[in-house]
């Protein structure tokens, strides 16, 4: 086991006028979960093929403990990774396809069929080690690809979006083994994933890459609470924070017959007279009574009933063109083409500058 850095590390593909990867500063502990999410095209799995050396580097350095690999071809890297294909041998049993890797090494016989059973003990496979991968699911063929870099016992495993195969009742379970299996083993993970519900799920750390640029590395919860930026904060949560694009009047963010506090350091911080304050679905209720004059008025468009909770999907009546969601209780009484009055949550407010797009401190 063993740390990763990257230190100023780029990527930049021919004919290309902007870097897939852009300068990239990050450190992933030792027995770190950290998981790289972002939209397609961001650069996470070039980043995950950069550390696998699998795409070389034009700029900056990365290390694996504390070796520079920068230049080192894979096989010495003592890494495994898992694939979003399988890349299982159809001719060989399952015993075979975890043992693989070994087999080729040389390993004397006992010790291969000891760190196989193991594996397949780890990952409830023992029944199906000698059966071939066409007799198995997508699920336990996931779970073989697991065996056979378990078996390796390198310092780093990385995972191209491993799941994205697997229907989404078996990507639940799946995603849930996977994060278990980790911190059990307490190998090193880099995770690559499009699924913000996946990577709020399963990382310690999660980084958020948009354009081949780190946006935030933080934890689950700092990302969903303290977004850094209005990227961020779009992206993380599901579904998305409302950003509502406010027009500055003294110590107040206007926006329609909503009106936002700014604290004087937030005041202070902006460089215009606009300002975008967030609010996530769950922070907009309802009105009563007593708080009619206080929220904004929206039509509600539709209703999405999950049970428990009832997503409302609105337009604001004074900003006709523009959408905004808000939770409410499950069967809920909110019916399509009515008006109602939405109030947030005034401590659950994230403020951000419109012209640079980051969060203005408190």
């Amino acid at each position: 086991m063993a740390a990763v850095l990257f230190e100023k590390a780029s990527r930049i593909y021919p004919g290309s006028p902007h870097p897939a990867v852009d300068n990239l500063d990050l450190q992933i502990d030792d027995g770190e979960f950290l998981v790289l999410v972002g939209p397609s095209g961001c650069g996470k799995s070039t980043t995950l093929r950069m550390l696998a050396g699998l795409e070389p580097i034009d700029g900056g350095s990365v290390f694996i403990g504390t070796t520079d690999v920068t230049m080192l071809p894979p096989r010495e890297r003592d890494i495994a990774m898992v694939f979003q294909s399988y890349a299982l041998y159809p001719h060989m049993t399952v015993g075979e396809n975890i043992g693989f890797h070994l087999k080729v090494k040389r390993l004397p016989k006992d010790e291969i069929k000891k760190r196989v059973l193991q594996a397949a003990e780890i990952l409830d496979l023992v029944p199906y080690l000698e059966r071939k991968p066409a007799k198995l699911s997508g699920g336990q063929r996931q779970r073989v690809a697991m065996g056979r870099a378990i078996v390796r016992q390198p310092q780093v495993f990385l995972m191209d979006e491993p799941l994205s195969n697997l229907d989404a009742k078996l990507r639940v379970s799946t995603r849930t083994q996977i994060a278990a299996l980790q911190r059990r083993l307490g190998v090193t993970t880099v995770y690559v994933t499009h699924d913000q519900v996946e990577a709020m799920t399963m990382g310690d750390r999660v980084a958020v890459l948009r354009d081949g640029i780190l946006q935030q590395c933080a934890t689950p919860r700092d990302l969903f609470t303290r977004p850094l930026n209005t990227f961020v904060a779009g992206f993380i949560g599901s579904p998305s924070m409302n950003m509502l694009p406010c027009v500055v009047d003294g110590d107040l963010g206007r926006f329609g017959t909503l009106q936002l506090p700014l604290t004087p350091s937030q005041r202070t911080a902006l460089t215009t007279d606009k300002v975008t304050i967030g609010v996530r679905p769950e922070a907009l209720k309802m009105a009563s009574s007593d708080d009619e004059t206080k929220g904004l008025a929206v039509t509600i468009l539709t209703v999405e009933e999950l049970g428990s909770d009832a997503f409302l999907y609105c337009t604001p009546v004074d900003h006709p063109q523009m959408s905004v969601v808000a939770r409410a209780e499950g069967l809920s009484s909110a019916r399509p083409g009515s008006t109602v009055m939405l109030v947030p949550d005034l401590a659950a407010l994230h403020v951000f500058d419109t012209a640079t797009g980051d969060r203005l401190a408190e």
